[in-house]
């Protein structure tokens, strides 16, 4: 780039190479190359430089090689810069000009740009230029989300619906009228989605181009998989059941469309299917041997309805995009969905309603809108950009398998995958911070039919059992001798293989330093319950089953605390963690890393307020950005 400049700008407007530098490292700016694509012979012909304003793109150089100017790359670097103003939704671009380079200054008014101000000697003295702005109009700077419905012939589709248009298969995997780069729900109704085909192109192009595909990829491929359709069936067998047990044959089929169906005794199951298997027509196979099962999912083309059904079908539709799910960017366009996974009936979820709120909030300063989604919202997942979790995470439920998918889509995710699998067992967590050298109680591993009585009536009591996927001080048992040690472990090992074991180390209260990216967050000391060893005391009275919690300034922890939450933190990974210590005497020891920790309004925000919930919302959008921004690059063929 230091070359380029050298070659296209005099010494005056040239940047230095620690400027460049810093414009390539910033998080702040954006750089984009335009680069020879034909043959091997790689080469930068151009470059944009961009800074992010909030309410403006600023251009801060644009530079193309004078061997291949006149050859439309300048045009092409501003058609960026354009589109970038769009998606950040600004309404404005401005850039300086050489106020002496007159050929320049008409080639920007050309392209739409006028001259504000003059500004006098800005290159050095005597080099004055302009300022020049560009002005979106504001349905440009604001895009809506469009929702496009695809199928392979538009003359089956008669229905007009607001707010929807229908495009061919073949124009949309084409590009026609560069569709890529509009913001778009697309409903694929194609009639096949065999692999290769061109329904099947449909939702994987889509997916490429961060349009929101239903049916995705994922449930594509989840139609293949009878497995997989078993197993995500699993949520729905009661309905399954108790829907079908009045049919007599052993086989049975049922169509879904738009989630409904067209006998309204099956309406609930119908609902359920769409659920799990979000795809807008469906046909399910059901097979009873000794219960009812499902045995294949296929894609329903228009093509394959009867006619006489077509007006029904036609009016569910018609439904389906009427409804606020899908007319919800009418009001206003966002930036970033963000979907926040809630379970309204758990008793002590991570986050209460006041906190929720508070997320909210800030999440629309961020021009992200927030959803809270339930488990019934598993094939939505593709709609979002991240994935909050809210409520309690275990490696062998829901949650996990949300986390999994949400990655898998490209979501950014909190809680990721690998830290519910490595925080969910206290196994892991022991070898983990054992090899890395981090304090913790004195620990030890037993092994199902490998405990002798002679070594338990050695050890000093009391001792704590754990089973290695507790959580919230469940599943966790205080012994006092080697008899209440053996029948512990003889009831855990029902469950585990393996069972820890943590020497007791007595406090009033346990630091609890909230972690994010590696930075220390939120700070608590979490007092035990009311007459109890724990924080939790689930056996005691409601009003004392935990015990008081005081928030403390992060400025205010002893560093040698600070210190070890971070190195445990590092461990699991940069995700959002809850690492809880103690402190005894001049020593810190590390208890646990805790995925999913508890932020509830009035105790973890209680000194940072509504800035604990930016952190957040921020940490999110920079993981979204993250992904999406490794490289940027403009590839232009000089011929």
């Amino acid at each position: 780039l230091f070359e380029l400049e050298k070659k296209a700008f005099p010494l005056y407007q040239q940047s230095p190479r620690r400027t460049l530098s810093l414009s390539l490292k910033s998080k702040f700016q954006q750089v984009w190359v335009a680069e020879n694509a034909s043959g091997n012979d790689y080469k930068i012909l151009g470059c944009l430089i961009l800074y992010l304003y909030k309410k403006a793109v600023r251009v801060f150089s644009v530079v193309v090689d004078p061997e291949f100017q006149g050859k439309g790359i300048g045009k092409k670097l501003l058609v960026k810069a354009r589109e970038t103003a769009v998606q950040n939704a600004v309404d404005r671009i401005t850039l300086e000009v050489d106020a002496n380079n007159r050929k320049l200054v008409e080639w920007y008014i050309e392209e739409g740009f006028e001259s504000t101000e003059l500004l006098s000697d800005y290159y050095k003295e005597g080099e004055d230029a302009f300022r020049m702005v560009l002005k979106l109009p504001k349905e440009e700077a604001k895009p809506r989300i469009t929702n496009m419905i695809v199928v392979d012939d538009p003359r089956e589709w008669d229905l007009e619906l607001v707010d929807v248009e229908v495009i061919s298969s073949k124009d949309y995997t084409s590009n026609k009228n560069n569709i890529a780069e509009r913001p778009l729900r697309v409903f694929n109704l194609c009639n096949s989605y065999r692999y290769q085909s061109m329904g099947y192109y449909v939702s994987l192009l889509a997916s490429a181009r961060e349009h929101r595909a239903i049916p995705n990829v994922t449930t594509i491929r989840d139609f293949k998989d009878l497995s997989v359709i078993q197993s995500i069936a699993d949520d729905i067998e009661e309905v399954i059941q108790r829907t079908l047990k009045k049919v007599s044959e052993p086989k049975f089929i049922l169509d879904v469309y738009f989630g409904k169906t067209l006998d309204p005794s099956y309406k609930t199951l119908g609902q359920s299917l769409y659920q799990m298997f979000e795809s807008p027509l469906i046909r399910v196979h059901f097979q009873h041997n000794d219960k009812w099962e499902i045995k294949k999912i296929t894609p329903l083309s228009l093509n394959k309805i009867e006619p006489d059904d077509l007006d029904k079908v036609k009016e569910f539709a018609r439904s389906y995009f009427e409804t606020r799910r899908f007319q919800r960017t009418k009001l206003k366009h966002y930036k970033y969905y963000l979907a926040v996974l809630v379970d309204p009936s758990e008793e002590h979820p991570p986050s209460d309603k006041k906190a929720l709120k508070k997320l909210e909030n800030a999440a629309e300063e961020f021009d992200v809108y927030t959803e809270f989604i339930t488990k019934k919202d598993y094939n939505r997942l593709s709609e979002f950009d991240a994935l909050f979790i809210r409520e309690t995470t275990n490696v062998n439920n829901y949650t996990y398998q949300f986390s999994r998918k949400a990655y898998a889509e490209g979501l950014a995710v909190i809680d990721d995958p690998w830290s519910i699998l490595r925080c969910s067992n206290k196994i892991y967590l022991h070898e983990s911070l054992k090899l890395n050298k981090i304090l913790t109680p004195e620990t030890r591993v037993y092994f199902k039919g490998k405990v002798h009585v002679e070594e338990l009536e050695s050890l000093a009591y009391p001792m704590i059992l754990k089973q290695p996927d507790s959580a919230f001080s469940l599943g966790v048992t205080k012994v006092k001798d080697a008899v209440e040690m053996k029948e512990t472990l003889d009831r855990l090992f029902k469950q585990s293989e393996l069972v820890i074991s943590q020497e007791f180390v007595p406090s009033e209260y346990d630091w609890r330093i909230g972690m994010l990216d590696n930075q220390a967050l939120f700070a608590c000391k979490y007092y035990m319950a009311k007459g109890h060893w724990q924080i939790y005391n689930w056996k005691g009275a409601k009003k004392d089953q935990s015990g008081d919690a005081d928030t403390v300034a992060i400025q205010e922890v002893p560093q040698k605390v600070l210190r070890a939450a971070t190195k445990a933190a590092k461990v699991m990974g940069d995700g959002l963690y809850g690492v809880d210590l103690k402190v005894i005497g001049d020593r810190v020891y590390v208890i646990e890393v805790n995925d999913n920790p508890n932020i509830d309004a009035g105790i973890e925000d209680a000194v940072m307020g509504q800035e604990l919930y930016r952190k957040v919302v921020r940490s999110l959008v920079t993981r979204i950005e993250m992904a999406r921004n490794i490289e940027r690059f403009v590839s232009v063929d000089p011929d």
